[in-house]
């Protein structure tokens, strides 16, 4: 099991180190499922590898070269196995990625209209200079759906504020509204990023759970179809 501890192993693998993600929870759980699954079966799969090796010992007939072959034969098995299971995990997070940063990123045109709605930009506009995002933050962080709207619903200028400000209010409002969208961004970003870091020690686990260099392996290999040419009729 993937949740037993394997020293043979190392532990950038184990799927805790998913878990430990700051934003894991019930709410993202579903997200990292497929890289939870992902480093669980690397951990399993160089644990098998290593298991192979052993068994491959106590087989009587075959050399030593014999059971690297054998080994190695698992090895490569499960590492295009596990290369799929990777970039697949990677797909999925980067399109949930591209679906919350859509959903996080939304106008919210048509909400800004009316008088009340144009004294209000017209009332941030007139705050001293620079004081405009201080006012529109805290307006967000209060909930006051009405100035927020107002303000963000409509042309930037004429609120005082810059297209890029806008933007960045809009995030920060989207976020506060939606905070599990928020967290689940953040969840997947995070797990991207593991994957990128981790998904690479996938090769050197395997040749250390062969315990032969892949150019020892190679020369064998050859040897060895070199060899059998001679028995073919």
């Amino acid at each position: 099991m993937a949740d037993e501890i394997d020293t043979r192993v190392t532990p950038s693998f184990h799927p805790d180190t998913v878990r430990a993600i700051d934003a894991y929870d019930d709410d993202t759980a579903s997200v990292l499922a497929g890289t939870e699954a992902a480093f669980s079966e690397a951990y399993i799969a160089v644990g098998r590898v290593h298991d192979a090796r052993e068994a491959a010992k106590t087989n009587p007939t075959w050399n030593e070269a014999q059971q690297v072959i054998a080994t190695q034969d698992l090895a490569d098995k499960l590492t295009v196995n596990l290369a799929k299971r990777f970039d697949s995990a990677t797909a999925g997070l980067t399109r949930v990625i591209e679906g919350l940063e859509r959903d996080l990123s939304q106008p919210i045109e048509g909400r800004g209209v009316g008088a009340m709605s144009a004294e209000i930009r017209a009332y941030v506009k007139g705050l001293p200079e620079g004081q405009q995002m201080g006012f529109i933050r805290n307006a967000i962080e209060a909930g006051d759906e009405r100035t927020v709207g107002a303000v963000l619903g409509g042309v930037p200028y004429l609120s005082g504020i810059t297209p890029e400000m806008q933007t960045v209010l809009l995030r920060l409002h989207h976020e506060k509204t939606n905070p599990r969208a928020a967290k689940q961004l953040r969840a997947a970003k995070a797990g991207l990023e593991l994957i990128g870091e981790r998904a690479g020690l996938l090769f050197g686990q395997m040749e250390q759970a062969v315990g032969s260099k892949q150019a020892k392996v190679q020369k064998l290999r050859a040897a060895k179809a070199a060899a059998e040419k001679s028995f073919v009729v």
